[in-house]
């Protein structure tokens, strides 16, 4: 019964998402920007997952949830963040929780990729403007090679997800997580699309605490983490490289190269990961890790070094980290994952990019050269623009919230934080906000969600007008 309601679900979501795309191509084409259009598709599915949640074939018989909860968590689940204010095990029941897989499919990686994939096994013509629309929505700079990248990575994403959840059952019953193949499959699956999507989401009221020193399990989660956060052109990038090596050919034909994305993207998924790594375990080796053996402080460490940029899973109360700690943890939210993925914030790239640019300015170099290749000043400045607008929009956001709310400081910068970076780490307090301080997350979650740039060019309109002159430029004295 389960799955015919999944995979019913499925189609008709495609079928209405379909419809949607081209009706609404026919009627804003001339006024509504891609952008614009991406946007409010979003908006479409939030909408809809909203009217499902009502839905008593979802939930638990008897439980009245007010509309501002079940809207925050329509918005949280489409945007894979995880935070919510309701505790799921007393809302949904397992119908419900397929439902939530769904969305978290949808919403990580992205409606165009899903509509593009159906639309691609149904053989129907991707027009123009859908490619546009995919490009868009996946943040690609061009578009050849578009829709050979969505069918490539989301069957990889599907093999991966079907491996990890058959594994995760497996595991489970026979290491007796739990006793019987009914809650090992269900949980199994629920685990392997969870880490992969990065959604986050709490459906048994302890996240993963019980498998806290199961390093097998762990380091699993954090591959599916590492497979759903860096970025859909990279997982590209390493399938062609991969049948690049083993390809008979590999003897006539030119070494094969990386694009400058995926270097940059795997350079700072490995700067921010070892990085974050060692501060977490100098911090907390002594403190919440000081009864541990070495080898699980260090797993631990890379655990939450890896969760906190974007997947939201934990393995202990975070009341219990110290708040230095806690304040690493709201940065690591704060970057996200990589451009093109399921993840939010800033995004790895654009703090790799400002990085590179310090290095430049301090070399007194007047370009950006990394990798041989020099990076767009077009890109440099947008790097900067969204690091400076989000942080200002995040300190604002905690200004804010901290006289609205009767909450600690601290808990607030990591509820901020993790709702722009669409991680659902959270202190506890989301229940504890009141009804404008869970529009003003959900803002944050949407925004996180889509992206700093987008949000700002939601607001330009679809043809602007270039300036043909320049005028004088004048030195002012800086520092």
């Amino acid at each position: 019964m389960t799955w015919w309601v999944f995979r019913h679900l499925i189609m008709n979501i495609s079928r209405l998402s379909q419809l949607t795309l081209r009706k609404s191509q026919n009627f804003f084409a001339k006024n509504i920007s891609s952008i614009q259009l991406i946007v409010f598709y979003y908006l479409v599915m939030t909408a809809i997952a909203l009217i499902l949640f009502y839905l008593p074939f979802f939930r638990i018989p008897d439980q009245h949830i007010r509309f501002i909860d079940l809207f925050f968590l329509a918005i949280s689940t489409v945007s894979v963040t995880g935070l919510t204010t309701i505790p799921l095990t007393e809302v949904f029941n397992h119908n419900g929780v397929v439902l939530l897989e769904i969305f978290f499919q949808v919403g990580g990686l992205g409606i165009m990729m899903i509509t593009t994939f159906f639309a691609i096994i149904s053989k129907r013509k991707i027009s123009l403007k859908q490619r546009q629309l995919i490009m868009t929505d996946m943040n690609q700079p061009k578009l050849s090679g578009i829709v050979r990248m969505i069918r490539i990575t989301f069957t990889m994403i599907l093999i991966i997800q079907l491996i990890a959840g058959t594994s995760f059952a497996l595991y489970f019953k026979f290491a007796h997580y739990y006793d019987d193949w009914y809650h090992s499959i269900f949980y199994g699956f629920y685990q392997a699309i969870s880490a992969v999507t990065n959604s986050g989401f709490d459906i048994t009221g302890n996240s993963i605490l019980p498998f806290a020193n199961d390093p097998i399990f762990l380091l699993s989660i954090m591959f599916l983490i590492f497979v759903g956060g860096i970025g859909f052109p990279v997982l590209m990038d390493i399938r062609e490289f991969t049948t690049y090596r083993f390809s008979k050919k590999t003897s006539h034909t030119l070494p094969y190269r990386f694009s400058l994305f995926t270097k940059i993207a795997l350079l700072a998924f490995v700067v921010l990961f070892v990085g974050g790594t060692l501060i977490i375990y100098f911090l907390e080796k002594d403190h919440l890790f000081l009864n541990m053996n070495m080898g699980n402080q260090w797993l631990n460490s890379a655990f939450y070094s890896m969760t906190t940029r974007n997947a939201g899973l934990q393995i202990h109360d975070l009341n219990q980290f110290q708040i230095t700690t806690l304040i690493v943890f709201s940065f690591l939210m704060f970057i996200g994952c990589s451009p093109s993925s399921v993840g939010g914030g800033i995004r790895t790239t654009t703090i790799a990019i400002i990085a590179l640019y310090l290095f430049s300015f301090l070399k007194g170099e007047s370009n950006v050269n990394v990798f041989g290749r020099r990076i767009d000043n077009d890109d440099v400045q947008k790097s900067i623009t969204v690091f400076m607008l989000s942080m200002m929009m995040c300190f604002f956001c905690v200004l804010f919230l901290s006289a609205t709310e009767d909450l600690p400081l601290i808990a607030i910068i990591v509820e901020v934080s993790s709702a722009f970076g669409t991680t659902g780490l959270s202190l506890g307090i989301t229940p504890d906000l009141t009804d404008v301080g869970k529009l003003i997350i959900a803002l944050l979650m949407f925004i996180g969600r889509i992206g700093m740039l987008y949000t700002l060019l939601l607001f330009v309109p679809k043809e602007t007008r270039d300036l043909n002159y320049k005028y004088p430029t004048e030195k002012i004295i800086i520092g």
